[in-house]
């Protein structure tokens, strides 16, 4: 039986805009590459300073269509509640199964907001019992077939990594669409002409915040030679087959 939502790579974030904020180019890139992503979402972001959890979600969407990815979905925890229990774990091991992916990227586990570690927590958790046979999941009333991979990536955000980053990604030909991907986010950056003005500021109200993610991508291109890079920590060694996958 075919799974019509099998996907390449599956990020999951704590809020809408995690994902295009970390990685945005890099999942562009892959689309434009031809290869399948979707992004679920955890929480609304309804404890946001700025906009609504209504307004978000239409934002994730215009966002989405803009990075190409093929399926967007949200889980509805609370935000600034996110937890490592027996309803986040089920949720989470039920969108591995659903999506099947070959590569998952995720929140680090270090980070500011409290959420974004609880979802590395939740994920890590998940993905191992995604491949036990005895934990049952549902989707539209059948059983899930188990699913696990040793392949996640965890994307950087406001903190660094605690060490170098295992890899980095050249993402100088998609690096304006994942910008583009965040405009999109009106109610919580400052797009010029489309942002309300007044209201209260925050990190990714000001309007240097934009230059500040071009900046750290330019440095993270230093690195590897080229004009934009985005940066991934591995949650498991990286192996190789042969030494040739690098040629």
């Amino acid at each position: 039986m075919i799974n019509k939502y099998k996907v390449d790579v599956l990020a999951v974030a704590a809020h809408p805009d995690d994902v295009e904020l970390a990685c945005g180019a890099t999942v562009a890139k892959l689309t434009k590459e031809g290869y399948s992503v979707a992004i679920v979402d955890f929480t609304r972001g309804e404890m946001g300073t700025r906009g609504t959890p209504e307004i978000r979600i239409q934002e994730s969407i215009e966002s989405s269509k803009i990075m190409g990815v093929k399926f967007r979905e949200n889980l509805f925890l609370p935000d600034c509640g996110v937890e490592l229990n027996n309803d986040s774990i089920y949720k989470t091991v039920s969108i591995i199964r659903k999506y099947k992916p070959n590569i998952l990227l995720m929140n680090p586990p270090h980070e500011r907001h409290p959420d974004h570690e609880a979802v590395n927590r939740i994920t890590r958790n998940a993905m191992f019992k995604s491949g036990l046979r005895k934990y049952t999941t549902e989707l539209d009333g059948e059983p899930q077939d188990i699913h696990r991979i040793r392949k996640m990536y965890c994307y950087m955000q406001s903190y660094d990594f605690p060490i170098e980053p295992n890899f980095y990604v050249d993402v100088s030909n998609t690096f304006q669409i994942k910008m583009d991907a965040i405009r999109a986010y009106v109610s919580q950056v400052w797009v010029p002409g489309k942002s309300e003005p007044g209201g209260p500021v925050t990190r990714l109200s000001r309007p240097e915040f934009l230059d500040e993610l071009e900046a750290r991508a330019i440095s993270f291109g230093m690195k590897i030679g080229c004009r934009y890079a985005e940066a991934f920590y591995s949650t498991e060694p990286i192996g190789l087959d042969s030494l040739s996958k690098l040629l």
